[in-house]
């Protein structure tokens, strides 16, 4: 006897996409967006890539200003960076307490329902690409749901604590955008790189109650992001030996498209957003210094808000985080000119 109790079936991703069908407009914009999204990991485009927004989308009002306030810097910077707004709709929990994304609850304040957090995040999605232009990111925390979304989604990541999954990674190895495989919270990047291996290579499995096949994904590829020690302490690894051993490892593995993503947040700045700041800088300066770490390291992943921090669930805060702490605005605005400058 199973210790739960069966709510509701919900309904699945093909009636969902009929219920909350993509405009022509709106699938031309993804298409194309997302074309120059894998030409980056791809090497036919040159542009540093920055993964940039809230933590977790906690409402849309928020979320939508906050891209749209990305609108007019990407035009900017739009010779040198290519913007993916992050709108994460599913927020992985260490104790599994806590608010765990729109998917869950729509309303931070309100209790969960699937069914309208299924409805939300799509919509949520539908609207940035037909308000901004934008194709964004998420998060894919839970294999099983990604079909709800993967018709409009630009980017996905996978999370420290889902990489040694095997579902995560023979998922991914069926997704027709980028994904980027976040090293583990104990920091062994042997795991991150098996798990690009997997989602590389074609696999026969079962995915919601279909057998599948897949054929491989080569834009699969590495997210360093920090890891915690056995003391519980925060070590980084977006340093130049870091990157430099990450291009290594690469070349003896001889995996498709090499490439990482650095987490300017999580485990390498210590969850002290302000750090975003220096560490991206830093790492440009690697870039700057070797050839092979300039060809691996495709840009950065920034975890940015309209306010500075963050606040606990109903604290009133227009644009500040519920969950970690983020850059507000201002600086991260200020960041993105710093960083166009520098290439």
């Amino acid at each position: 006897m199973m210790n739960m109790v069966f709510e509701r079936k919900l309904t699945i991703p093909k009636e969902v996409k009929e219920m909350y069908p993509l405009t022509t407009k709106i699938r031309d914009d993804v298409a194309a967006r997302s074309q120059e999204v894998k030409d980056v990991f791809t090497g036919k485009d040159t542009r540093l890539l920055l993964i940039i927004g809230p933590c977790s989308a906690d409402r849309d009002d928020s979320v939508l200003d906050y891209i749209s306030r990305l609108v007019p810097v990407q035009e900017k910077v739009r010779e040198k960076i290519l913007i993916v707004p992050r709108i994460y709709t599913n927020k992985p929990r260490t104790t599994g307490d806590g608010y765990k994304g729109m998917l869950h609850q729509p309303n931070p304040e309100e209790k969960p329902d699937m069914f309208k957090g299924i409805v939300a995040i799509r919509e949520l999605h539908m609207r940035a690409v037909k308000e901004t232009g934008f194709v964004c990111a998420d998060e894919m925390l839970y294999p099983e749901n990604e079909r709800y979304l993967d018709d409009i989604l630009g980017y996905v990541a996978v999370g420290a604590r889902s990489v040694e999954d095997q579902q995560h990674r023979l998922t991914a190895s069926g997704l027709d955008h980028p994904v980027g495989m976040k090293n583990p919270t104990g920091g062994d990047i042997s795991v991150m790189m098996n798990s690009i291996t997997a989602a590389q290579h074609a696999h026969t499995f079962i995915y919601r109650g279909w057998e599948v096949n897949t054929t491989g994904n080569p834009l699969a590829h590495a997210i360093l992001r920090g890891y915690v020690n056995k003391h519980g302490q925060s070590i980084p690894n977006y340093h130049y030996e870091d990157l430099y051993h990450l291009a290594e490892t690469y070349a003896e593995m001889g995996l498709q498209n090499p490439a990482c993503i650095v987490d300017t947040n999580h485990a390498n700045s210590g969850k002290n957003p302000f750090e975003q700041i220096r560490i991206a800088k830093e790492v440009l300066s690697s870039r700057e210094w070797n050839a092979d770490i300039k060809k691996l390291v495709k840009g950065f992943m920034i975890e940015s808000y309209i306010e500075d921090g963050n606040q606990k669930i109903g604290g009133g805060v227009y644009g500040k985080s519920i969950t970690d702490a983020c850059l507000g605005w201002e600086k991260s605005e200020r960041l993105i000119y710093d960083l166009a400058d520098r290439l």
